[in-house]
């Protein structure tokens, strides 16, 4: 594969197709499978959506498995299983997606935003334990692009101060920690399946909890807080009665959502190694380029490389939004994973963090940009990033 060279450089051939940052894989057998819900008449949460979940507690080697209508979904009821609440704090990265913060100001509760590693984006848990207080109830690590987090010093953060975890595992489907999968951890553990993920279900998530009232807890409370599921009812042969013993909240997955994952997922793993083998691609093709490039997985790690995140380094030739703006034009998606919560203007002037005391988010959210990334891209896609990414950063 030729990549971008400094000294035998032309610019990247212009082309008529947009290479997009991500894009689902629906095959054939989703496709039938949702052609067959759509024939039996259950398209909300039923007999497909309970399929899914054993499905995913098997892949994942966890006992109770319960899917929502999104990762955040999930998140919320988290923090509501984890009795977070008015006067609480539940510590979290200033690198990640804004759901991580709204979830929990939702629950009345205060996110304390911490700094990052430099080099991964991943919430820097020196600064973590630093930062827990008389009012921390929970710590919510988040595998940020599909690389996990170190669960070891997570636990034992966790022991010491007596915190509830909380994984956000929006990118993480699939990756692993010390051989096991992320969700096996015996931690509360939170999937999305958003179409720019790696599996989908269109829309949805899934919630890893740790024993069957906590899952009882999750599937009352996605469907209004009733005692029995539509499909519970449905399937039961006498006169039904029910309750609501808490208000809950309407954020339950579909069938026709879950139809698509129960194929989505068996074809996972291989996906997961293709986009491994691109992202060792573009390790190769951007070494000579002024970009800071992902670390190498450690041992013991498996990265599910949702993400491709690079840095722009201060002595490339344009800034990072002539990048972007450049990619563009050149027919590549490229995007940035994340600016730092702390300098969104609710929070901002919510909670008055100061940006000198968070240096590592404020450089990472100057810096970062996401290139494309999924299994239908050819090596002579990656390549062609790589060129119109070296045309711009050397020219």
């Amino acid at each position: 594969m030729a990549g971008y060279s400094a000294d035998t450089h032309t610019a990247a051939p212009a082309r008529a197709d947009f290479i997009g940052l991500s894009r689902p894989d629906i095959g054939d057998e989703e496709i039938e499978e949702i052609l067959q819900t759509l024939r039996s008449g259950w398209l909300t949460s039923g007999p497909r959506v309970r399929m899914f979940q054993q499905d995913l507690a098997d892949y994942l080697d966890a006992a109770h498995v319960r899917c929502l209508s999104s990762c955040t979904a999930g998140l919320m009821l988290a923090l509501r299983l984890a009795g977070v609440g008015p006067g609480d704090e539940v510590i979290l990265p200033a690198i990640t997606f804004v759901a991580c913060a709204n979830v929990v100001e939702h629950a009345g509760a205060r996110p304390v935003f911490v700094d990052v590693d430099p080099a991964t984006g991943l919430i820097d848990l020196d600064a973590a334990d630093a930062a827990v207080g008389p009012r921390t109830k929970a710590i919510m690590p988040v595998h940020l692009g599909g690389r996990p987090v170190d669960l070891d010093r997570v636990d034992a953060l966790s022991r010491r101060h007596d915190l509830v975890v909380i994984e956000d595992a929006a990118h993480a489907i699939g990756a692993e920690w010390r051989g096991r999968r992320i969700g096996s951890h015996g931690h509360l553990c939170s999937f999305s399946f958003h179409a720019t993920k790696n599996m989908t279900t269109f829309e949805g998530g899934a919630l890893v909890v740790g024993d069957a009232e906590q899952a009882a807890r999750v599937e009352r409370l996605a469907m209004h807080g009733l005692s029995r599921t539509a499909w519970s009812r449905h399937a039961s042969a006498s006169a039904d009665r029910y309750e609501v013993v808490e208000p809950g909240f309407k954020l339950a997955l579909n069938d026709v959502g879950a139809a698509a994952g129960i194929h989505q997922l068996r074809r996972l793993d291989g996906w997961i190694e293709r986009r491994a083998s691109l992202a060792a691609a573009y390790d190769e093709l951007l070494a000579e380029l002024p970009l800071d490039l992902p670390p190498d997985p450690t041992p013991g790690m498996r990265h599910a490389h949702h993400l491709y995140m690079v840095g722009v380094r201060d002595d490339a030739a344009r800034s990072r939004e002539e990048i972007v703006q450049g990619l563009q034009e050149r027919q590549v998606g490229s995007s940035v994973h994340f600016r730092g919560l702390h300098l969104f203007e609710y929070y901002r002037e919510r909670y008055q963090v100061a940006p000198e005391s968070l240096p590592a988010a404020n450089e990472w959210s100057g810096r970062a940009l996401t290139l494309p990334l999924h299994p239908a891209l050819s090596d002579d896609d990656v390549a062609y990033v790589a060129d119109a990414l070296g045309e711009l950063l050397r020219s």
